[in-house]
């Protein structure tokens, strides 16, 4: 072995990472290698005096670190300034779930009111009174529905599908039946109240009005998912691992 990689063993003994024949047969060659004996001595004293030097205080940062910290301070003065805002959303949610409860409550007592005109009616056929009978459960449900939405606190998008589709087909057939002369305006004012609770359960459903709800997705997350059977495996690089002098010198000497 050389001075260099005699060097580098006792570089490794200054750290504490010999062993103990490394130990002895760094200490055969101290003695017979002048060169290494200085130079091993230099390198003891530098490694004393970088593990015994003074350690300094750290500057204070204090100042440093609360000025930072000033700018998060102010964007909760500005939430706070418009706190009132989210106030008044929530007044109004309040308000809207008020209004489509009374009008819940409307609706299925005119159902309630409808299915005992139609009890109390004899001159009907058993087919028609089964078609009053069937609108009657239409109109209990849909203030069932409203009084649901107003009692819970989740968003009534749920609803949404089934009350358009039912509004919007009532609204032409009362159109068309009113072109006819075949409805009576009584009937058509009923039907205002099933009109004004499905514009609000719309509202509702919007995120706006959601305080503190999380916000629908309006993208799809995509999938991570792949099918990996079209894609080319890659090659695997072999990366050859370089001897240390030491080893090297190691096995030159075997």
């Amino acid at each position: 072995m050389g001075c260099e990689q005699w060097r580098e063993v006792l570089s490794a003994q200054l750290d504490g990472e010999e062993t103990a024949e490394e130990r002895e047969t760094a200490q055969r060659h101290l003695d017979g290698c002048a060169d290494c004996r200085a130079w091993f001595t230099v390198a003891a004293a530098v490694t004393r005096r970088v593990r015994t030097r003074l350690v300094t205080e750290p500057p204070d940062r204090t100042e440093a670190i609360l000025a930072a910290a000033a700018p998060p301070a102010a964007r909760r003065r500005w939430r706070w300034r418009w706190r009132p805002g989210a106030v008044r959303r929530g007044r109004l949610v309040a308000g809207l779930r008020a209004a489509l409860g009374l009008l819940g409550a409307v609706q299925l007592v005119l159902g309630l009111a409808q299915v005992g005109r139609g009890a109390a009616a004899d001159h009907l056929h058993p087919a028609g009174q089964h078609l009053w009978h069937e609108s009657a459960a239409w109109n209990v449900a849909v203030g069932a529905g409203f009084l649901f939405v107003a009692v819970r606190r989740s968003p009534p998008a749920g609803l949404l599908p089934m009350l358009s589709a039912f509004v919007g087909t009532l609204l032409l057939l009362s159109v068309n039946d009113l072109a006819t002369g075949t409805v009576g305006g009584e009937r058509l004012v009923s039907h205002g109240f099933l009109v004004v609770g499905y514009l609000i359960t719309v509202l509702l459903s919007r995120p706006g009005l959601r305080p503190g709800g999380p916000a629908p997705q309006r993208q799809p997350v995509p999938s991570r998912w792949r099918f990996r059977a079209d894609e080319v495996d890659r090659p695997l690089r072999v990366v050859r691992s370089e001897a240390y002098p030491a080893q090297a010198a190691d096995r030159r000497a075997a």
